[in-house]
């Protein structure tokens, strides 16, 4: 797959990957700054600056109007917020990609940021906030990242809290864009039936008005001091338990994030994966188990999530610390069919969501904002044929300490020790 990457002059970074095969074409535009870059009595400003973007601009100040834009030409618009960065995207037919490079301009650089606008949105927010409190499911992922990340921003809500949320001013939020969105802090990626020299056109006509510099201070690096298992409950009445079982891995660019991928995908990606086999098909004890790979700047983590009967939450959390610390020990081999297995379904599974081009810009964008050496699928596929299972092995004995364990759980448990003791 081929890309190629420009500056303009203000320094604003462009990554096009051409792909004449598709009529389609989507327009993202990054920002490396997220919930870790936060303040605590400002947690949660990144991701309602996210929302407050498409309530009104300069040419277009109502929210409605943003939206008839899109629909006019129908489009589909959204944006992200992650602990690192934020993101706003319009994906379109390829020959409606002024537009899109319009409203997107108009929505960064020229946001209104009504009073009125921006007392309604605490209201919403706080509604997220309280759905995702009450959906065990998407609340496990927050509790697992905080007892992973113990008193650290990578640990915080990228939401914030509702606290948080009701204290923010409109002047918090116009010295948050003047410090963080400025062209050495920010990526514009563009995929799909483009050409990248109208790119560039484009981009210099909405784009220049950037300014080159601003105050995105890089955000405190996180340290681990673990010696010991650690658990975090959170007491809910419910019908299902919910538990997420991880360990800590190597950062974005970490030398062995292919043989970790592969590591991930035996043990959890799949239907015939491991702890899908073993927790699902063999003993019934759960619907969803899947294995989860995050990676932040200088950290990240391997971990097990699954969804279970309330009475065989033990079981399945010991049949998890079995299958990780049975591949480390060497009780669990791996089988030449099964690396191939799980290294064929990295690549398919890659090569699947790059049929979509938001999923092509994601692909790219990541690297290239944080200025990593830049993957193609071709160049990933070749690395991933290369891990082999005494790799695989070897990292497993270097990840699945006991002693570096961690495991969030909701349900209507009350001890924390009830589940320390299944993970030594």
């Amino acid at each position: 797959m081929r890309y190629e990457v420009s500056k303009l002059a203000n320094g604003l970074r462009m990554l096009c990957v051409p792909t004449s095969s598709v009529e389609s074409a989507t327009l993202t535009i990054w920002v490396k700054t997220g919930s870790r870059n936060e303040t605590r009595k400002l947690s949660g400003i990144s991701h309602f600056l996210e929302h407050m973007a498409f309530k009104g601009s300069a040419r277009r100040p109502s929210a409605k109007l943003v939206a008839e834009t899109v629909d006019g030409i129908g489009g589909e618009f959204n944006a992200s917020t992650s602990k690192e960065w934020m993101n706003f995207y319009i994906k379109c037919r390829a020959g409606k990609l002024e537009v899109a490079f319009d409203v997107i301009a108009d929505m960064l650089l020229s946001p209104l940021l009504l009073a009125e606008e921006i007392e309604r949105e605490k209201g919403v927010i706080c509604e997220e906030i309280a759905m995702y409190e009450d959906t065990p499911m998407l609340k496990i992922g927050d509790l697992f990242e905080e007892v992973m990340f113990e008193d650290h921003a990578l640990g915080w809500d990228i939401a914030g809290t509702k606290e948080t949320v009701r204290g923010l001013k409109r002047s918090d939020l116009v010295r948050y864009i003047s410090n963080r969105y400025f062209t050495q802090n920010m990526l514009l990626t563009v995929s799909g039936g483009i050409e990248p020299d109208s790119i560039n056109k484009l981009a210099r006509q909405f784009f220049l008005d950037l300014p080159p510099s601003g105050v995105a201070l890089s955000p405190k690096p996180y340290l681990s001091k673990q010696t010991k298992p650690r658990v975090l409950l959170k007491t809910k009445k419910s019908d299902q338990a919910h538990f997420i079982f991880g360990f800590p891995v190597g950062g974005r660019g970490a030398p062995d994030r292919f043989v970790s991928a592969v590591l991930s995908a035996v043990l959890g990606k799949g239907m015939s994966s491991r702890l899908f086999t073993e927790i699902r098909e063999r003993r019934g004890l759960a619907y969803s188990v899947t294995t989860i790979l995050e990676r932040y700047r200088e950290t990240g983590y391997a971990a097990a999530y699954a969804g279970v009967d309330l009475t065989k939450i033990d079981e399945a959390i010991k049949v998890t610390a079995d299958q990780f610390y049975g591949l480390a020990s060497g009780k669990y081999k791996i089988e030449s069919a099964e690396l191939t297995k799980a290294k064929e379904y990295l690549k398919g599974h890659l090569a699947l969501s790059l049929e979509d081009t938001k999923d092509v810009n994601y692909f790219f964008g990541e690297d290239a904002l944080f200025n990593l050496p830049i993957e193609t699928p071709e160049s990933m596929f070749i690395k991933i044929d290369k891990v082999t299972a005494d790799e695989v092995v070897s990292l497993a004995k270097k990840i699945f300490v006991p002693n570096l364990a961690n495991v969030a759980v909701i349900g209507p448990f009350k001890s924390e020790d009830r589940f320390a003791k299944l993970l030594v």
